[in-house]
């Protein structure tokens, strides 16, 4: 719905400024402008309005009571407008980098490490945001992007990170309960934790049973959950078995909360990749950082991180 009515924009400046000095001699300084472009803004304000904002005597100028109630209010949006265009001009600096990744990734991945990086690199600001469902990566408003793809973006600089293992998890209390689990072929009798989310190009049980070249199961019970961060804390909690991928879980695999039922994993041609745009010239020395500790956080560290293979 279009926003009205609103005065001219560039009169409520004006007015602030005078109203704030009881000048227009002083807000003409102020805003660099002539104390004729103050009184024609403030002019053209009153003419909109239908009221008189000010009381002009030859000694003194005072706001009317509709004056000073107006200026109440323009002085505080003005303010709040302020504040937000300043917070996002500091997200532009150059010591800011942007990382946009999946929700998944970047709670499983990457927040438990960012710890590290931010201690030794005080001087650095992190926005780290998730989009989930991208269709164009190189539309990212972003310094690098963090996602897994099964075909890479041919219009990024592509870094892969690690390839995809696929591999049923539970909590210890839920193996504990079917101690009769050997094989996937035995989920049959368990409740398996389905990702429910047509728009992500992660496996589900159905393409994962038929790539393992095993007839898929029907399993006495299904959970439906549309995140996947969601769907894990259901494993933890003891609901059922859901399809982890390795490095996403490997902090739950060492601590105990998930164990694997099975021993059964499928290998893909999909990769978790490091994204960048084409433009590598113009990147800062801030992005070219946390690129490299980025890099050294992987299993097994890229030898050539700037090649973008």
């Amino acid at each position: 719905m279009k926003i009205n009515p609103l005065p001219p924009l560039n009169s409520l400046v004006a007015f602030e400024s005078a109203a704030r000095n009881l000048s227009f001699t002083l807000a003409a300084h102020e805003l660099n402008v002539t104390q004729g472009a103050v009184s024609r803004q403030v002019r053209l304000l009153e003419d909109y309005l239908g009221k008189a904002l000010f009381e002009r005597t030859t000694r003194a100028m005072n706001l009317t009571p509709t004056g000073n109630q107006y200026y109440e209010v323009v002085r505080e949006t003005l303010i709040q407008l302020a504040s937000a265009t300043g917070e996002i001009r500091h997200w532009k600096g150059s010591q800011q980098v942007t990382v946009a990744t999946s929700t998944a990734m970047a709670s499983l991945w990457l927040l438990p490490k960012v710890a590290e990086f931010q201690r030794d690199n005080e001087e650095i600001d992190l926005r780290i945001i998730a989009y989930d469902h991208v269709k164009d990566y190189s539309r990212l408003d972003c310094d690098l992007a963090l996602y897994y793809c099964r075909t890479l973006p041919k219009n990024m600089q592509v870094t892969p990170l690690f390839t995809e293992e696929v591999f049923p998890v539970c909590s210890p209390a839920y193996l504990a309960k079917h101690p009769e689990l050997e094989s996937v072929e035995q989920f049959s009798s368990c409740t398996l934790l389905w990702l429910e989310d047509p728009q992500r190009d992660w496996i589900g049980w159905s393409e994962w049973f038929t790539r393992l070249g095993t007839k898929m199961v029907q399993p006495r019970h299904r959970i439906n959950i549309n995140s996947y961060s969601m769907l894990l804390q259901s494993a933890i909690g003891g609901q059922g078995i859901a399809l982890a991928w390795s490095n996403l879980v490997d902090n739950h695999l060492q601590t105990g909360a998930l164990v694997r039922p099975v021993e059964s994993t499928l290998m893909t041609e999909g990769q978790f990749c490091l994204l960048e745009p084409n433009s590598r010239a113009a990147t800062r020395q801030s992005v070219k950082q946390f690129r490299s500790w980025l890099i050294s956080q992987l299993p097994l560290a890229t030898s050539d991180p700037e090649s973008g293979a």
